[in-house]
C-alpha cells in the first residue's frame, strides 16, 4: 500500500481513505475505513472518464452486475456512488495479493522478498481451479459472464482465492460491444481472451472457462499459454484464435483438463461442474498453498490491523492524527450466509449445487 498523494481526496462517501492499493484503466483503488470501522477497497473513477456519459453507463452496469453476485469466492459490493460527481464503489477488502504478483514476484508483492513466489505446485493449482470454478458458478447463476478472468483479478488469501472486478461483465443475452463500449475497443485482456472475444463474436459462459484454463496454465508455469504480446497484439490474437497453447511445464495430471478448457470451439469446453469433478478433492488437512506463502499472507493480513488513519494538517500547519474509528459491532450474518472459513481453513473444494445458498 502506498501513501495518499497530495491530490488524493481524504474521504469518499462515508469512508476515510488510508492509502493507495493500485490503479487500473478506470481509475484509482484505495484502502479505506468506514465510520464504523470496517475496512474496504474503494474504486474511484478517473475524473476525465466521469465526464463521459457512456463511461458512467458502463460503470453503473458494473456495479449493478457485481451486486448480483454472492458466494464464497468473490468480493462483495458494500456501497456505491454511481451518480456522484466522481463515481465510486466500495467492496469488501480482500487481504491478499493478486495471483499475478505471487507468480511473477514483482516488486510490491507482499511475498516478493520471502522467496515464496513463482509457479504454484500442482496441489495449489487444483485448489485454485476449484475456487475459481466455484466463483464462476456464482457469477453465471446471477445471469452474468465475467469476461475478464485473469491473474490480476484473482486475489489470494489464506482460505482460498477471490475473484474481483466485474468491469466488463455482461448479461448472458448481451452480444459483443453491447452499446457500452466504443466500436473497435478491446473487450478483455490480451493473453487471457477467448477466441470468440478475439473474433468479436457472441460470448457465453464458455468464454470464462477458456479464461480459467489460461489462468491455471499461468499459475502452473508462470507463462501465458499463447505467449506474451512482445511480437504485437495482432500476433497474440492470431495465436489465441488459431494455434495450440504452449503447456510446457504444466503438471501431467492437469494438462488434459487445461487443454480442454482452452479448446477453440466453445461447445467443446467443459462446464464448471465438469471442471470441479475433474479437479477432484484435495486433502483438507493441509493448507492449500505452500507453508511459507501461507505464513507470509497471514502476516500481511495482520498488518492491516495496524493501519492507522493518515495524519491531517491542523491549524497553522500543525500535524494531528485523526481519531480512531469506534470499534465495529459484532457482525450478524443473514441466515442464508455461509460461515466464513477459519484462518487455516482447508482448500476450496467442489461444492454441490444444493450447497450454494441459492
Amino acid at each position: 500500500m502506498e501513501k495518499l498523494g497530495s491530490g488524493d481526496p481524504q474521504r469518499v462517501g462515508g469512508y476515510r481513505l488510508l492509502g493507495r492499493l493500485g490503479a487500473g484503466g478506470m481509475g484509482q483503488v484505495f484502502l479505506a475505513r468506514s465510520d464504523r470501522g470496517r475496512t474496504v477497497a474503494i474504486k474511484l473513477v478517473r475524473a476525465e472518464l466521469a465526464a463521459q456519459q457512456h463511461f458512467r453507463d458502463r460503470f453503473r452496469a458494473e456495479v449493478q452486475a457485481a451486486r448480483k453476485v454472492g458466494g464464497a469466492w468473490t468480493a462483495p459490493v458494500l456501497d456505491a456512488g454511481v451518480d456522484a460527481p466522481v463515481p465510486w464503489v466500495a467492496t469488501g477488502y480482500v487481504a491478499g495479493p493478486s495471483l499475478d504478483r505471487i507468480v511473477s514476484g514483482r516488486p510490491g508483492s507482499p511475498v516478493a522478498d520471502s522467496g515464496a513466489y513463482g509457479p504454484l505446485p500442482e496441489r495449489s493449482v487444483r485448489s485454485l481451479g476449484a475456487g475459481l470454478a466455484g466463483a464462476l458458478q456464482d457469477i453465471h447463476r446471477a445471469g452474468l459472464i465475467h469476461r475478464d478472468l485473469k491473474p490480476s483479478n484473482v486475489l489470494m488469501t489464506i482460505d482460498g482465492p477471490r475473484v474481483i472486478d466485474f468491469g466488463i461483465a455482461r448479461a448472458l443475452d448481451t452480444v459483443a460491444d453491447g452499446g457500452l463500449t466504443r466500436t473497435g475497443a478491446m473487450i478483455g485482456s490480451p493473453g487471457f481472451m477467448s477466441p470468440e472475444q478475439v473474433r468479436g463474436e457472441r460470448v457465453t459462459t464458455a468464454c470464462d472457462v477458456f479464461c480459467l484454463g489460461a489462468v491455471l496454465a499461468y499459475a502452473s508455469t508462470g507463462r501465458l499459454p499463447f505467449g506474451a504480446a512482445d511480437s504485437g497484439i495482432h500476433a497474440l490474437m492470431f495465436r489465441i484464435a488459431q494455434e495450440d497453447p504452449d503447456l510446457t511445464g504444466v503438471p501431467l495430471d492437469l494438462i488434459e483438463l487445461i487443454r480442454d478448457c482452452l479448446a477453440k470451439d466453445p461447445a467443446a469446453r467443459p462446464s464448471t461442474d465438469t471442471v470441479l469433478e475433474r479437479l477432484g478433492a484435495t486433502d483438507s488437512a493441509e493448507p492449500w498453498l505452500p507453508g511459507a506463502l501461507i505464513a507470509q499472507l497471514g502476516r500481511h493480513a495482520v498488518e492491516l490491523l495496524d493501519s492507522e488513519d493518515p495524519e491531517e494538517e491542523g491549524p497553522a500547519g500543525v500535524t494531528r492524527t485523526a481519531p480512531p474509528p469506534p470499534a465495529p459491532p459484532a457482525p450478524v450474518p443473514p441466515p442464508s450466509a455461509r460461515q466464513a472459513p477459519p484462518a487455516q481453513a482447508p482448500p476450496p473444494q467442489a461444492r454441490p449445487a444444493d450447497a450454494q445458498g441459492r
